[in-house]
């Protein structure tokens, strides 16, 4: 498919810098133990060099409300204020804990689509199930767990339950899902944070995961449909409010049916979106940042959904290009 021109889309590699600059700034507060410090340094890194991007652009889904946030709050513009109208959500560090303790599978992630392509999800919880292209449009949320996790093994060319590894949040709350897990045969990987980086696993080929499940952050959920369109996987996601607050604020978000499920493209519905996170620690799918003499490497992930593709883009920024850098692999 032909590359769209340089005036109906942003550049896709200014897009990956933005990405970078978090990680980078991420990066140096890990294992330091203050996860405020480096979700700071994420998200003051991300909003400047979003300031040298040729776009018009809108945070839809951010760091909350304007008053709880100085900056990349939802309805904040951003950009060089020239170029394509385009809306973002970012999470300039998933896994601020992850960092903090010097872990692995912290990144930082942004989508971008045409205005309306991402849903404005309410900051609360959400149902998932994330599964890859084999299993979509098979899988139900309220179907039983051993019966979807069947579903997905017959969808792998018939390989058994036992084969397959899902993904779970370490909470209280799934204590009752992993038990049906066990029970079913699957294997599980139990993880801190970072259900958004999970789920793109499970799209993403030679990962060994298989599913997601359970419920975490509605706006990860809107992220992680950005990446999933591009890549022909899905996922299904439900509203859980935790008190009437939150579903008072999702009403006026527009949210009425709260027992919706909502379908990847309901969630991110652009015809043009594209996705891109960027390591900040090591994981099973990104490299994180590593820092050497003269420069840094980073590792990081664009899909296209109108080019069809996702690229793996490994980078080396030279501090002083003057100076040969030295490379250690």
């Amino acid at each position: 498919m032909k590359e769209p021109s340089a005036t109906e889309r942003a550049s896709s590699l200014d897009l990956v810098r933005i990405t970078e600059a978090a990680a980078i700034a991420a990066a140096h507060l890990m294992g330091h133990g203050d996860n405020r410090a480096a979700d700071k340094a994420a998200v003051e890194a991300m909003r400047s060099t979003m300031d040298e991007v040729a776009f018009n652009g809108t945070i839809v889904i951010g760091e909350g409300e304007r008053d709880e946030a100085p900056m990349l709050y939802i309805g904040e513009k951003v950009g060089r204020g020239v170029g394509p109208e385009v809306h973002i959500a970012v999470d300039p560090l998933e896994g601020t804990n992850l960092v903090a303790q010097g872990r692995a599978n912290a990144t930082a992630v942004m989508a971008v689509s045409e205005p309306g392509g991402l849903l404005h999800a309410p900051d609360t919880y959400m149902e998932k199930l994330v599964v890859g292209a084999p299993a979509k449009g098979k899988v139900d949320l309220d179907r039983p767990v051993a019966e979807n996790l069947k579903i997905i093994a017959d969808s792998l060319g018939g390989r058994d339950v036992r084969d397959l590894t899902v993904i779970i949040l370490a909470r209280p709350r799934h204590e009752k899902l992993i038990n049906d897990v066990r029970a079913a045969g699957a294997r599980i990987k139990l993880i801190d944070d970072g259900d958004l980086t999970a789920a793109i696993s499970v799209a993403v080929a030679g990962t060994a995961v298989h599913a997601v499940m359970g419920t975490g952050g509605a706006p990860e959920g809107v992220l992680a449909a950005a990446a999933l369109r591009c890549l022909g996987a899905e996922i299904l996601g439900r509203l859980r409010f935790r008190n009437d607050g939150e579903r008072e604020r999702a009403r006026k978000m527009g949210v009425i049916d709260e027992t919706r499920v909502y379908r990847t493209e309901d969630l991110a519905s652009g015809k043009d979106i594209r996705f891109i996170a960027t390591g900040v620690t090591d994981g099973e799918l990104l490299q994180g940042v590593r820092f050497f003499a003269h420069g840094i490497r980073t590792h990081s992930i664009l899909a296209d959904s109108i080019l069809g593709k996702l690229r793996f883009i490994d980078t080396q920024h030279f501090e002083d290009p003057a100076k040969p850098p030295i490379i250690r692999l």
